[in-house]
C-alpha cells in the first residue's frame, strides 16, 4: 500500500480504544467542558486551587451523606445534578475549550462550574479518567 492510499485507509474501531461506559463518558465530557481549563488554571493560581479543594471537600461530604462513593457512578450522578442545576439557573456549561483559561477568570466563574472542576479533579485523582 503506498502512502497515498494510507490517507484513505479505513480506521479500525479497535484503534480508538475501548468504549467508555456512560458514567465515564459523562465525566470525560465534564473534563472537556470545564475540567481541563480549570485544573490548568489551578496549577498557576493557588487561589483557584484552594477553591477547587473546598469544592472537592463539599462533594466528598455530599457523597458520603448520600451513601455514595467517589467512583465513576457516584461522581457522574453528582456532576449530572450540578449540570442540570446550572442550566436551570440560566448558567449553562461552556462548550469544550470555551471555559476561562486564567485564574482570575475562574475566580469569577459560576459556582456550578467550579463545583464541576472539583468533580473532574476527584475523577482524575481517583484514576477514573
Amino acid at each position: 500500500m503506498t502512502n497515498e492510499f494510507l490517507a484513505f485507509a479505513p480506521i479500525q474501531n479497535a484503534a480508538a480504544g475501548p468504549a467508555l461506559d456512560s458514567d465515564t463518558a459523562l465525566l470525560d465530557e465534564m473534563m472537556a467542558r470545564v475540567g481541563v481549563d480549570g485544573l490548568i488554571a489551578a496549577l498557576t493560581d493557588v487561589a483557584v486551587l484552594a477553591q477547587i479543594d473546598q469544592h472537592a471537600a463539599a462533594i466528598r461530604d455530599a457523597l458520603s451523606e448520600a451513601g455514595r462513593r467517589a467512583d465513576a457512578p457516584g461522581l457522574a450522578a453528582y456532576a449530572k445534578s450540578i449540570a442540570f442545576a446550572a442550566r436551570r439557573a440560566g448558567r449553562p456549561l461552556p462548550s469544550p475549550g470555551a471555559a476561562p483559561i486564567c485564574g482570575p477568570g475562574w475566580m469569577a466563574a459560576d459556582w456550578h462550574h467550579m463545583r464541576l472542576v472539583a468533580v473532574c479533579a476527584m475523577a482524575d485523582a481517583n484514576g477514573l479518567l
